[in-house]
């Protein structure tokens, strides 16, 4: 399987006449946050494949543009506080928006709340270990793991909840953003226990075997 994955910059080759051609392999795509609604958009109807979101602290509530109002981007699927299986090929998604807060802005939480945001998760992980024998294939956050990929700063600290949940749960991958990249030194891949960490700023491309195997 093959995945696009993007977040916090508009990249002029994703925004481009060229993006069908350039990304034709792409199965699904993920947005890690603070991008905008038609930006996505414009990533929907060029590669016409499904596209997973969670908002970044910088989301606005609602855009304006052609058409009327967005809340969220016309075609885009919300992962914050789910865990979703396609049927098609039996992916399990789940996802939390947001950062750490640092001030009043909108889409931040504390510590503690990001632990009861992902407590809210757990019920429907362990169904799934039942049903599918796996808890999670992909998780989608726009905040980084404490201590994987994130800063001293307090606008740029790792959720506490996220390193827990990808050490219990272990998807394949935890995909995230906030964490803008400025030199190419800086750190964005980093294994955790069974899990793979991308900071996904810009864009990445991943593929994957899928379905993974399971273990007894």
């Amino acid at each position: 399987m093959n995945l696009l994955a993007v977040s916090d910059i508009e990249s002029p080759l994703i925004y481009s006449q060229n993006i069908s051609k350039r990304f034709q392999e792409i199965d699904i795509v993920i947005s890690c946050g603070d991008l905008s609604y038609h930006y996505l958009e414009y990533i929907i109807s060029s590669l016409d494949i499904p596209l997973y979101f969670v908002r970044g602290n910088h989301a606005r509530e609602i855009e304006y543009g052609s058409g009327g109002t967005r809340h969220a981007p016309w075609g885009g699927i919300d992962l914050h506080k789910k865990v979703i299986r396609r049927k098609d090929s039996g992916l399990i998604l789940s996802g939390i928006q947001g950062c750490i807060r640092y001030n009043l802005g909108d889409y931040q939480y504390t510590q503690q709340e990001m632990w009861l945001l992902v407590m809210k998760l757990v019920p429907s992980l362990l169904m799934n270990k039942i049903r599918f024998g796996r808890y999670l294939d992909i998780f989608v956050s726009h905040a980084p793991p404490w201590g994987i990929h994130d800063e001293k700063d307090r606008a740029h600290h790792g959720a506490k909840a996220f390193l827990w949940l990808i050490k219990v749960f272990q998807p394949t991958f935890h995909l995230h953003g906030h964490i803008h990249v400025y030199s190419p030194s800086t750190i964005t891949e980093t294994i955790f226990g069974n899990t793979t960490v991308h900071n996904a700023f810009g864009f990445r491309t991943l593929t994957f075997d899928f379905p993974p195997k399971t273990s007894s």
